[in-house]
């Protein structure tokens, strides 16, 4: 285990009706804020009407952005920072999933920035000071709402990048299971396999004393299989939307990569795809992860794949190799389980695009930590998943 620092300083208020706490919240920072959501279905699941009217009932004035679309576009980034310095917004209430989200921070990091946001995301410039901000979560899958991360992408240079201060943490997070009740069963599936990818991303490290974290990993995990075919089944099934909600945000917190390292190849890897195709995430990283275990295993790394193979699949029998191919069969039934795709090709990808991805995947130095992979690693990678 490596030294390190821990803060997690995000308020979560989890269960039903936990909404009504958000006006004493905003009020302790503002009086008017940015009201940012997505494309719609927040007014048609009622939590549009609740939340104006906790506002207005509270004396709380909003301008919205509202149209914000999955992967989101740094042209809505763009459109916030204008609205909050108009009309002299200096709080954001971020209402949606992990796209909604991904974008007030962005917001929230660009008032207070002379240039572009984008420069953020290309390295260009760095994010020193963010309004603050708290969230309404309605999809469990990207951890956004306790995470100081975000993700954008640009459409004219199709680049889509990530970004990241932990002053970009929500204050505060609303998560209440039964808004998740109406989110389709592709988008739910979708969520499980981006909250499973995270966990995964960040069990595959490069250090070997990581006991705890790992055990605290591959209890997640479970908690993902065991209940992804529940939710896909019975969506109003209010123990597993909590349990799925929960570990969405357990995932990338922080709390399971302090003191290690994690990977992150396959969202670099991802984001480059969906930069082009505009693919749902989660279905990007089901078709990559099950060939990016199979190019990294190595007999140096094995024993990880032992311990996911008997700990998370209870694979008990054969030797370190046969459990470790094992897991990653595993791996592919279960999102296959859940009607992800398992091809490249399946999902609209053109093979001439494959270089310019690895390309772009790699643009700032080489990906990963479990194994540092270079332009043509990832290649092969895409390739092989095509």
């Amino acid at each position: 285990m490596t030294d390190f620092d821990c803060s997690i300083p995000t308020k979560v208020f989890f269960g039903k009706n936990k909404i009504e706490k958000i006006p004493k919240e905003i009020k302790k920072y503002s009086s008017r804020i940015l009201f940012v959501y997505g494309q719609g279905s927040i007014k048609r699941n009622g939590i549009y009407q609740k939340i104006v009217n906790l506002l207005t009932d509270s004396g709380i004035e909003y301008k919205e952005l509202s149209g914000i679309k999955p992967n989101p576009r740094i042209v809505s980034v763009r459109q916030g920072v204008a609205l909050c310095r108009v009309h002299s917004l200096d709080f954001i209430l971020a209402v949606g999933g992990g796209s909604v989200i991904d974008c007030a921070k962005a917001v929230a990091a660009g008032v207070y920035y002379e240039n572009d946001p984008w420069d953020f995301f290309t390295k260009k410039g760095d994010i020193y000071k963010a309004l603050p901000i708290g969230t309404v979560l309605t999809l469990s899958a990207t951890g956004s709402e306790m995470n100081g991360f975000a993700v954008i992408s640009n459409e004219q240079t199709k680049e889509k990048l990530p970004a990241g201060s932990d002053i970009l943490r929500p204050l505060f997070s609303v998560l209440d299971p039964t808004y998740t009740f109406s989110v389709s069963k592709e988008q739910t599936a979708a969520g499980v396999v981006d909250i499973y990818s995270h966990i995964l991303e960040q069990y595959f490290s490069k250090e070997d004393d990581t006991y705890l974290q790992d055990r605290l990993s591959e209890g997640l995990m479970k908690t993902c299989i065991h209940y992804a075919p529940i939710v896909i089944n019975e969506p109003d099934n209010y123990q597993a939307r909590a349990q799925l909600m929960w570990a969405s945000s357990l995932a990338l917190n922080g709390i399971l990569s302090y003191g290690k390292t994690g990977d992150w190849s396959t969202h670099y890897i991802e984001h480059s795809i969906s930069a082009v195709t505009d693919l749902t995430h989660g279905i990007g990283l089901a078709l990559l992860i099950p060939y990016w275990l199979e190019y990294v295993m190595d007999d140096k790394r094995l024993v990880k794949y032992v311990n996911y193979a008997e700990n998370v699949f209870n694979i008990k029998e054969g030797s370190a190799d046969k459990k470790a191919r094992a897991a990653i069969d595993k791996t592919r039934e279960f999102f296959s389980s859940l009607s992800m795709p398992s091809r490249l090709r399946e999902v609209g990808v053109n093979e001439n695009d494959l270089g310019a991805m690895a390309d772009k995947t790699t643009r700032f130095g080489p990906v990963g930590a479990f194994l540092e992979l270079d332009t043509n690693d990832v290649y092969q990678i895409l390739k092989s998943a095509y």
